[in-house]
């Protein structure tokens, strides 16, 4: 297909993945028949991954106002929220699915690329990245080469540019063979009103694109991730951009620089979309437009069309708008820098934005029309409840017998690739570089890194149990939400705000919508019982092959909480022998959607584990009071695997082993110790303050036993030493993936 000034059809229209109705209302909106490349234009504007046309309506319903917020939702590329100390953290969460699913490192390398432009565009530097990873069947060739590579690109990206990879999760279920889930994290920190926002203020101002030359590499990449993966998927590989992590680097240096020197008036990266989407935002924003040309745009690939330059993602390029006649201050910075520049256009006053190249006009369109919450068509879609949904609820715990021998399930549980140690991944991050992180990588519940010159740290985390979200969406996005607050909690912090990444399905399906909605629901409720609003994020429809199999419902809550001082982070790890263990909360007799349950009895069909939100929201008080009256030496969340894995986890870290009892004879004793029942934690104490501690918790509680030197006792029977089962916890996932 050739732009030019020839008119759009309808048919390629839908093969560019508008619909006729689509097609109808943008010659409404123009007052004429698009071109092609305004019909291109529109094609990746009034995408999903750009509009959120089939979502949009829910998402209004999320709690976006708190007491530290300073940038609603959708305001500006991330969430900002105070901090204390005069300063701010800047953080979002994006996906990127489809490009991983094709081509692992460079997609997993640009997604993580594009959430730091995001950041520091803001004005924030980054300082911590995390992720949420989602895999098929370990076992088959296709997962290893995509775990490999995804791994690998993540690390090589985020090792080069400097930024630490400090936490985050990894999965694997058969619902991900197809279509893999790459949801990349990254927080920032910069001064309380150092913000810059994406605005175009200024008519007759310059238009500058600084940063790397724009290829052929993503044209359309937004429109991709829009649609679902099939067999002929490969053929899509254009839109998999390719990212330079050291070309980052010096677009990140010289971004804080000519933002210091006040010049600049607006500021955006180019992630989905490329130029057409930052040029039609920042114009929208401002009520403003622009006039850019193309012909001046720095290309790296010869005979570029116009609408291949507009709809180009290439990696590591930013537009910024600059106050006329201080062009000098920023070109200076730029070069210093030896970064590719040009002047591409000029702010207007039309409200529409202008595309020519070589003296021809190309496209022009009302900047409104293409925004986020502008002209793009919002959709209620109608949804029903999935014929799955019935046979969850109808589970019974005694329709499974409870086995013999619990030393072989605790065995079998702590090696599945979701439960065992993720230590093959996360050594490959860099954790230090560029930072001081206090705690890493499993030494709490959630990362904690400093912050500079104050006694403050983040907490940092990225939680979802999407088996849970399966078995019931709206009580299993509650529970995402919960543990990932209970996480923070556990490393002494206090819930702060939430970034979302919302992977599903295909929108237009009723079943994969009633998921979606409900989540929405289970979302907002714990959002508003934890005073954590939603900052933004990002939302991942279309994660379904071309036969119709959806992955699990997956709601990544990316969660920042503020530990305000240092003598309260509190790690996963038992300190001494001879301390005592006790349970916050209460066992059920559940099993439900447990590891347990999913893996050993190879039953798939069941609801949420035990969930009661009030109870949640009590825990965290009590625990947070508790630690920062300085009684918890540790602190671990019962989350998969149980309560055995947790204080298997919880003996790993220092090497020290446990005594335990179970004290209910009610309970079966495969649930007490396997089943997931939530809003419980695992905390050590002194045993000479186990009176005191007692005597502050205010929850159902339960002293377990105590702290060994490194053997393991369950019921009174010898379970080996801890030594035993690290190196079977920590080389599990390594072995698979051989």
């Amino acid at each position: 297909m050739n732009a030019s000034s020839n008119l759009a059809t309808v048919e390629q229209a839908e093969e560019l993945g508008l619909s006729a109705e689509e097609f109808k209302k943008i010659e409404e909106i123009l007052g004429r028949t698009p071109n092609f490349t305004e019909m291109s234009v529109y094609s990746v504007m009034w995408s999903e991954h750009c509009s959120y046309k089939n979502s949009i309506v829910w998402l209004k319903k999320l709690p976006k106002e708190g007491p530290m917020m300073l940038a609603e939702a959708g305001e500006e590329n991330a969430g900002l929220v105070d901090i204390g100390d005069g300063l701010a953290c800047c953080f979002k969460i994006e996906s990127h699915n489809h490009p991983s699913a094709l081509e692992p490192y460079q997609g997993a390398a640009t997604g993580v690329g594009g959430i730091n432009r995001d950041i520091f565009s803001m004005g924030a530097r980054p300082i911590a990245q995390l992720n949420s990873l989602r895999f098929g069947n370990i076992e088959t060739d296709r997962t290893k080469w995509l775990v490999k590579g995804v791994v690998h690109g993540i690390s090589g990206y985020g090792n080069s540019f400097g930024i630490p990879t400090v936490g985050g999760e990894v999965y694997f279920d058969d619902c991900y063979e197809t279509n893999i889930l790459v949801n990349a994290m990254s927080a920032g920190i910069m001064k309380v009103g150092g913000e810059v926002s994406a605005i175009a203020e200024g008519e007759g101002n310059p238009v500058y694109i600084f940063g790397a030359a724009t290829g052929k590499d993503g044209i359309a990449g937004a429109a991709f991730a829009s649609k679902d993966i099939g067999e002929d998927a490969m053929d899509d590989l254009p839109a998999v951009q390719v990212g330079d992590p050291f070309w980052e680097k010096l677009i990140l240096e010289a971004t804080m620089e000519i933002i210091e020197t006040g010049a600049v008036v607006g500021l955006q990266d180019m992630g989905a979309a490329g130029i057409t989407c930052s040029t039609a935002e920042m114009s929208a924003k401002s009520e403003t437009g622009m006039r850019i040309d193309l012909s001046k745009v720095p290309l790296r690939q010869p005979n570029m069309k116009d609408w291949e330059i507009l709809l180009s993602e290439s990696q590591e390029r930013m537009l910024a708008v600059v106050h006329k006649g201080r062009e000098h201050e920023i070109e200076k910075i730029l070069e210093k820098w030896d970064l590719t520049y040009n002047i591409i256009g000029e702010v207007t006053n039309t409200g529409n934005v202008e595309y020519w190249m070589y003296g021809e006009k190309k496209a022009e369109i009302p900047a409104d029309s293409l925004a986020l919450g502008g002209g793009a068509p919002v959709y209620h879609r109608e949804w029903e409840e999935p014929a799955y949904y019935a046979k969850n609820k109808v589970f019974s715990i005694d329709q499974v017998d409870q086995p013999n021998d619990l030393l072989a399930v605790a065995k079998f549980i702590s090696t599945l690739p979701n439960i065992a140690s993720k230590k093959w991944v996360y050594e490959q991050y860099d954790s230090m570089v560029g930072t001081i992180n206090q705690s890493t990588n499993g030494s709490s519940d959630a990362a904690v890194v400093k912050i500079r010159d104050t006694d403050r740290s983040l907490a940092l985390t990225t939680d979802c149990n999407s088996r849970y979200v399966w078995a019931d969406p709206e009580k299993g996005t509650a529970i995402a939400v919960s543990e990932a607050a209970r996480n923070i909690v556990c490393s002494g912090g206090s819930p702060s705000a939430v970034t979302n990444c919302l992977n599903f399905g295909n929108p237009y399906d009723k079943g994969v919508y009633w998921q979606f909605k409900n989540a929405i629901i289970g979302m907002k409720a714990a959002c508003e019982k934890f005073q954590t609003p939603v900052t933004g994020g990002n939302v991942s429809f279309y994660n379904q092959d071309s036969k119709g199999n959806a992955v699990f419902p997956t709601p990544t809550i990316g969660m920042i909480g503020i530990i305000d001082d240092e003598k309260h982070i509190t790690t996963l790890g038992f300190k001494n022998e001879g301390d005592v263990i006790i349970m916050l909360g209460k066992s059920k007799d559940d099993i439900s959607s447990s590891q347990y349950l999913v893996k050993y009895h190879e039953v798939v069909n069941s609801p949420c584990p035990y969930f009661d939100l009030d109870a949640e929201a009590a825990l965290q008080d009590n625990l947070l009071n508790l630690i920062k009256k300085g009684v918890v030496k540790s602190a671990h969340d019962c989350s998969e695997g149980g309560l055995y894995v947790a204080l298997l986890e919880s003996g790993i870290s220092n090497n020290l082993g446990f005594s335990v009892i179970k004290d209910d004879s009610n309970l079966r004793s495969d649930s007490f110790w396997f089943g997931e029942a939530q809003s419980r934690v695992i905390i050590s104490v002194n045993k000479d303050e186990v009176e005191r501690v007692k005597s502050l918790i205010t929850i159902p509680h339960t002293v377990l036993g105590v702290v060994t030197s490194g053997e393991i006792s369950v019921d009174q029977s010898n379970w080996g030493s801890i030594t035993d089962w690290k190196a079977d916890y920590d080389l599990a996932l390594g072995r698979a993936l051989v």
